[in-house]
């Protein structure tokens, strides 16, 4: 299961009321080829669930993520940082065997 930090759920709330992206809009999670260490991360809103999505609703955000990127994601905390490097979703995956200096790729 992917699971959000609080922080992450505010942050996500906050962009879709600056953006106006209906709350009926799910937070789509994924995973694509490429990167410094061979996958990196993708998020953006999606206005619908496909049918073979995971699921998962936390705190009214929703949150899908397609069967293959799941493998890979399974047990992800999604958090939002703000430190001296700047502000950001990090994503802690137990699943990576690796990752590159800036947290967005990894290996499994």
């Amino acid at each position: 299961m992917i699971q959000l930090s609080e922080r992450a759920v505010a942050e996500i709330r906050r962009i879709q009321e600056e953006q106006s992206i209906p709350a009926t809009a799910g937070l789509r999670i994924g995973v694509k080829g490429g990167g410094c260490s061979g996958f990196s991360y993708t998020l953006g809103f999606d206005t619908q669930e496909r049918p073979d999505d995971q699921r998962v609703e936390i705190e009214g955000v929703r949150v899908f993520c397609d069967p293959k990127s799941y493998l890979y994601l399974d047990g992800t905390v999604l958090d939002f940082v703000e430190n001296l490097m700047g502000r950001g979703f990090a994503f802690k995956n137990p699943n990576a065997t690796n990752t590159c200096g800036c947290g967005q790729s990894f290996s499994a």
